[in-house]
C-alpha cells in the first residue's frame, strides 16, 4: 500500500485531522457514551449501541475460530441489513480487511477481487432479490471460507448462526491507526474494479469531516438507501459518521421511493442520500403521495453529476435542504453547505470537507489553468489516497507530484466551489468537435417528454463519433432526433452539441451501486451497423 509521505502524515497528525484513533476504539468510544441509543435499524432488529457491540464481540471471536485473523481480505457481499455492520466492526476488531463487494457483483468480478486480494473468506447472503448467492459463491473457490447470513445450504459453507454461537472473549489484537483499515472499489464504469487503500486514521477523519458539514448529532436519524458498501452510504457522512455521533442508523434494503418515504415517516428520518438517476423519480413521488416527510432535514444527491434543471426541481419537490455531493472512493469530498442559496445549490457540487485538501485543474499538460476554466482535477489531502492497492502500473499514470489525477473535468469557480462539467473519459468527438456528454444530458432531462435520458458515443464514417441519445420517456410520446437538435438549440448551445439517434428504453441500466451505467449502453450499439 503507498502511503503518505512522511512529511504530510506528520502535519496531518499535528494539525488534528488524524487522531491516531482505529475502529475499534472508535466502536469501544461511542459504545461508551451512547451505550442504550438506537444505532442500528433494519427490517428485522433494532440494535443499541450497546447491542452491536455485544454481536460484534461475539462474530469477531467466531471469525478467529476459522483462523481469520490481521492482515486477511474479507470480501463481504451483503445487502443493507444490520449483519453487514457488525461484520465490518468484527473483523476490524480482529484487525482483517473488509473488501466492500457489492450485491450487484457476480462471478467475473468477485473472482477478480478474491484474487487481488487474496482473500481468505467471501460473506454472502443466502438469497436476496432472487439471486441465489450460494451458487455465486460455490463457482468463485478461491477463498477457504464461505459464511452465509441465512441458510447455508450446500456442505461446507458456514451458517452466520454458527459464527453467533461463539463465546464473546476479547481477541487481543491492537491495530494501528495507520493500517490498512478496508478496501473500496474505485468507482469507474470500465474494466474490473481497482482497489482503494483506506486507513483508520484518513477513513476515521473521513467520517468526522462530513459530519461536520452535515451537522450531524445524536438526534441525527441517517436512511441508508443505497448498498451501503457504497463509500457515499458508508462515509460520506453515512453510516460511521452517524455512529461518530451517536445517531441512529436505518438500512432499508430498498431505493423506491414509497418505501424509502415510509421509512422516513416511520423513523423520523433527518437525512438520506440518493444518485441523480433517483433523484427524478424521488421528486415525482414527493408531488403525487401525501408523505409526512416533515423530520427530513437534508437530501444528499451524489454519485454522478446533478444537472442544474433536474437539481432546481428536487429543491422545489421537498421541503428541505437538497445537498450535492461530489466525491470518490478514492478520498476527495465536496459538499454544498446546509446555508448555501439554493442558486449555489442548482449550479455547483460544492466545496471540499477538508481545509487541508489541496485541488488543482490543469489542462491536458498538467499546467494549471484559470479559475472558470474547464480543466482535469487533481487532489491530494489527509484522505486522499497515494496509490491505488497492489496496482503499480496504474499508479505510474494515475498520481502527478502526490496528487490524484481524479479524471473529472470540472470548473473551479472564484469562490472555491467546483463544477463538474463531466468525466475525462464521457466525451464525445463529432465531426472535429469535442463535448462533455454531461453537459447535453443535463439540458435533455430538462425536456418535458424525457424522464431520465444518457447520451453515449457510437462510431461513424462521416463524423468520427455521432451522439446516441438512449431516452426513458416521460409519457408515451417519444421525442425525435430533430426535436432533440431543436430543443438543445433554443436552450442556446452550439451546434455540434446535438443528437444523432434517438433510442427509447424502459429504464437505463445501473452500475451495482446505483449509478447510470454507459458501459451496458455501450454494449447495446456493438454488434449494430453503423448508421448512415
Amino acid at each position: 500500500m503507498n502511503a503518505w509521505p512522511e512529511a504530510d502524515a506528520a502535519r496531518y497528525r499535528a494539525e488534528g485531522y488524524w487522531r491516531g484513533e482505529t475502529f475499534p476504539r472508535f466502536l469501544a468510544r461511542v459504545t461508551a457514551a451512547y451505550g442504550d441509543r438506537t444505532a442500528l435499524v433494519d427490517d428485522r432488529v433494532r440494535l443499541t449501541y450497546a447491542e452491536l457491540r455485544a454481536q460484534v464481540d461475539v462474530v469477531s471471536r467466531g471469525l478467529r475460530e476459522l483462523g481469520i485473523g490481521a492482515g486477511d481480505a474479507v470480501l463481504v457481499q451483503l445487502p443493507n441489513r444490520a449483519e453487514f455492520v457488525v461484520l465490518w466492526f468484527a473483523l476490524q476488531e480482529i484487525g482483517a480487511v473488509p473488501v466492500h463487494a457489492q450485491p450487484g457483483h457476480r462471478r467475473t468480478e468477485i473472482t477478480h477481487l478474491a484474487r487481488m486480494t487474496r482473500a481468505v473468506a467471501h460473506v454472502i447472503p443466502d438469497v436476496h432479490a432472487r439471486f441465489d448467492y450460494r451458487d455465486l459463491a460455490a463457482a468463485c473457490s478461491a477463498v477457504r471460507h464461505v459464511i452465509v447470513v441465512g441458510a447455508p445450504g450446500t456442505s461446507g459453507f458456514i451458517a452466520w448462526d454458527d459464527l453467533m454461537s461463539a463465546r464473546a472473549r476479547p481477541v487481543g489484537v491492537s491495530a494501528r491507526p495507520d493500517d490498512l483499515a478496508l478496501l473500496l472499489l474505485s468507482g469507474g464504469t470500465t474494466g474490473l474494479p481497482k482497489l482503494v487503500p483506506r486507513t483508520h486514521d484518513d477513513y476515521l477523519y473521513n467520517a468526522r469531516a462530513a459530519a461536520e458539514v452535515c451537522r450531524l448529532d445524536t438526534d441525527t436519524v441517517y436512511l441508508a438507501t443505497l448498498p451501503v458498501a457504497f463509500n457515499f452510504t458508508m462515509n460520506c457522512p453515512g453510516v460511521l459518521g452517524t455512529l461518530g455521533v451517536g445517531g441512529t442508523v436505518v438500512l432499508a434494503d430498498t431505493q423506491d421511493p414509497a418505501s424509502c418515504f415510509d421509512w422516513i415517516e416511520r423513523e423520523r428520518v433527518t437525512i438520506t442520500a440518493i444518485t441523480p438517476l433517483l433523484a427524478p423519480v424521488w421528486a415525482d413521488e414527493a408531488r403525487h403521495r401525501e408523505a409526512d416527510l416533515s423530520s427530513l432535514r437534508v437530501l444528499q444527491i451524489g454519485g454522478a453529476r446533478l444537472a442544474e434543471d433536474l437539481a432546481r426541481e428536487v429543491i422545489d419537490s421537498f421541503d428541505c435542504t437538497v445537498q450535492q455531493v461530489f466525491g470518490m472512493a478514492e478520498g476527495l469530498l465536496c459538499l454544498t453547505r446546509l446555508d448555501d442559496p439554493p442558486d449555489v445549490i442548482a449550479t455547483t457540487q460544492g466545496t471540499p470537507v477538508s481545509p487541508a485538501d489541496e485541488l488543482r485543474v490543469v489542462d491536458e499538460h498538467d499546467v494549471d489553468v484559470p479559475d472558470g476554466e474547464v480543466g482535469e482535477l487533481l487532489v491530494k489531502g489527509p484522505y486522499t489516497l497515494r496509490g491505488y492497492y497492489r496496482a503499480p502500473e496504474h499508479n505510474a499514470t494515475a498520481f502527478v507530484d502526490g496528487y490524484y489525477r481524479t479524471g473529472d473535468l470540472v470548473r473551479r469557480l472564484p469562490s472555491g466551489h467546483i463544477v463538474v462539467v463531466g468525466r475525462r473519459k464521457d466525451q464525445i468527438q463529432r465531426a472535429g468537435e469535442k463535448f462533455a456528454a454531461p453537459e447535453v444530458e443535463g439540458h435533455l432531462q430538462a425536456h418535458p417528454a424525457i424522464r431520465s435520458v444518457a447520451l453515449v458515443p457510437a462510431p461513424d464514417p462521416v463524423l468520427g463519433e455521432r451522439s446516441v441519445a438512449f431516452i426513458v420517456p416521460a409519457g408515451s410520446t417519444v421525442p425525435t432526433r430533430r426535436d432533440l437538435a431543436a430543443y438543445l438549440s433554443d436552450r442556446g448551445l452550439a451546434a455540434y452539441k446535438t443528437v444523432d439517434d434517438v433510442r427509447p428504453l424502459s429504464d437505463l441500466p445501473r452500475t451495482p451501486v446505483g449509478k447510470l451505467d454507459k458501459k451496458a449502453l455501450a454494449r447495446l450499439l456493438d454488434d449494430e451497423p453503423t448508421a448512415p
